[in-house]
């Protein structure tokens, strides 16, 4: 399945071909994207993108995790999903992340958009999440910049290499 965001922007649902393209990205942007995000050093080799892969397209057989290539020009530029989807009460959580080079286009706040879009109408939620480490204002920014809720920090904490950092939460 693919989400068209526009005429350059598409989501393509995760797919094992996907695992090496987004292997190389991330091991291109290993330092820049860890900071942030806990699992890269876990995902070593293009058989751990494809594992997890795998296991995406288990808990989207599930409906509980949409997993998305975000492709710019037909080349894959990152990842972003809806995680945790809890059918009962119609929440869910987005999660996402872009290689260094191509921040600060709109690439992201597009395809937000067009997810938030999808997860209200196709799913019927009612609630999406974004999470952000406190401290990563360009994530924040995403959020802030589509006039989302900022509901508070959390009490849980994410380690994050080695430091603990408390989530903002915003509501779309």
């Amino acid at each position: 399945m693919v989400i068209s965001v526009n005429d350059t922007i598409s989501l393509a649902f995760l797919e094992e071909i996907h695992a090496e393209p987004l292997f190389n990205l991330v091991n291109t942007n290993r330092d820049y994207l860890k900071v942030w995000l806990p699992w890269v050093d876990n995902m070593q080799t293009v058989e751990n993108f494809a594992a997890y892969i795998a296991d995406t397209k288990k808990r989207a057989a599930e409906k509980t995790d949409l997993g998305y290539a975000i492709l710019v020009d037909k080349k894959i530029a990152g990842r972003i999903g809806i995680q945790h989807i809890n059918g009962q009460n119609k929440i869910a959580e987005k999660g996402y992340w872009l290689a260094d080079g191509l921040q600060g286009r709109g690439f992201i706040t597009k395809c937000c958009v067009a997810l938030i879009k999808y997860g209200f109408t196709n799913l019927g939620l009612n609630r999406i999440e974004i999470k952000c480490a406190t401290g990563n204002n360009k994530s924040s920014a995403i959020a802030e910049n589509r006039a989302l809720k900022k509901k508070g920090l959390s009490a849980r904490v994410n380690c994050l290499m080695v430091n603990s950092l408390p989530f903002s939460f915003f509501d779309a």
